[in-house]
């Protein structure tokens, strides 16, 4: 197993650079985080208060320290509320009946976004 696993890994390394490999990966990032968006209601919440923050910001004439501290937090909640949703949907589709490991995963991810 750990023989296969080894060679699995040098193959991997051997592949060539591909510009279109790189641009899938893009494409499939921003499938991501259309899909988090249009279908996520809690993303829909922090986008809404990630506007009324920026416009506060800017109303305030906030330094630029402030602004990557602020920058840094919205990219911060959006990461964790985009991995709390990859979780969710991954328990779902591993686990369809509702178990409570599965619940106790789903809540502490849940609770990961509300300590960002």
């Amino acid at each position: 197993m750990l023989i296969d696993r080894n060679k699995k890994m040098e193959l991997a390394m051997k592949k060539k650079f591909s510009w279109k490999q790189r641009l899938d990966s893009f494409r499939y990032a921003g499938a991501g985080i259309s899909y988090l968006i249009k279908s996520q209601h809690n993303a829909w919440l922090h986008i809404t208060i990630t506007v009324m923050v920026l416009l506060s910001a800017i109303l305030l004439k906030i330094t630029r320290l402030e602004w990557c501290l602020i920058t840094m937090a919205i990219a911060g909640v959006l990461a964790v509320e985009a991995m709390n949703t990859a979780i969710e949907k991954l328990a779902d589709a591993l686990h369809p009946d509702q178990h409570p490991l599965v619940g106790t995963a789903k809540d502490i991810a849940a609770g990961a976004v509300l300590l960002a």
